[in-house]
């Protein structure tokens, strides 16, 4: 399992703004979208391409296009909906399904309760969204569905991570799969209740509001 902490200084502005309390939702979503953009670029590194013959206005040559078929997106609900757009904006060609999973409070494992996906992946690169890599639960649920589907490798691109979560994937993962987690930072640990700390918060929350 291959990991890349992303530490360019555009990068670690973003996620200063999005980590302050004072930030207000609106602009929250928008440090996301720009925060993603810039992590998919890294991510994406290893993008399946075949070549293709243009004419441009001067000469014919021979360049490259992305090869079927096309990468699956797949945003966590419900916080990885606000990295979604941030990851279309950089490849509007891929396919987009969905996973619902949420924290047992208790237990702290993942529950899965929606599935927007299709059942053969075979040859498929997928794109894990979620913001928080707190427990590493609802990652590895996520990378296993997406592994026992046929997809060729997973790319897990996150906000934060904790070592806790980083170290629960990569034991659970070790080397039988092609899997990689990208993210903006590696932050000190969980706290009692499972959150990242310093963390951000609860990104759901702070994205789209509370929900009783």
């Amino acid at each position: 399992m291959r990991i890349s902490i992303i530490d360019h200084p555009l990068v670690t502005h973003k996620l200063t703004l999005l980590r302050d309390e004072k930030t207000p939702s609106p602009l929250f979503r928008n440090l996301v979208e720009e925060l993603v953009t810039l992590l998919a670029y890294e991510a994406t590194r290893d993008v399946k391409v075949e070549p293709v013959d243009i004419q441009t206005p001067v000469a014919p040559m021979t360049g490259v296009r992305m090869s079927k078929p096309r990468p699956m997106v797949v945003p966590i609900l419900r916080a990885g909906l606000g990295m979604l757009e941030g990851m279309s904006k950089l490849v509007p060609n891929a396919e987009i399904g969905f996973l619902g999973l949420k924290r047992d409070e208790t237990t702290l494992e993942a529950i899965t309760y929606a599935n927007r996906l299709p059942d053969d992946l075979t040859g498929r690169q997928c794109f894990i969204l979620d913001p928080m890599l707190a427990t590493g639960h609802t990652l590895i649920a996520s990378i296993d569905y997406l592994l026992e589907r046929g997809a060729s490798d997973v790319t897990c691109i996150c906000l934060l991570a904790a070592p806790e979560g980083v170290e629960n994937v990569k034991e659970h993962v070790g080397d039988r799969a092609d899997v990689s987690i990208v993210f903006a930072a590696l932050d000190e640990k969980l706290n009692e209740n499972g959150y990242i700390v310093p963390g951000l918060g609860d990104a759901g929350d702070r994205l789209y509001g509370l929900v009783d």
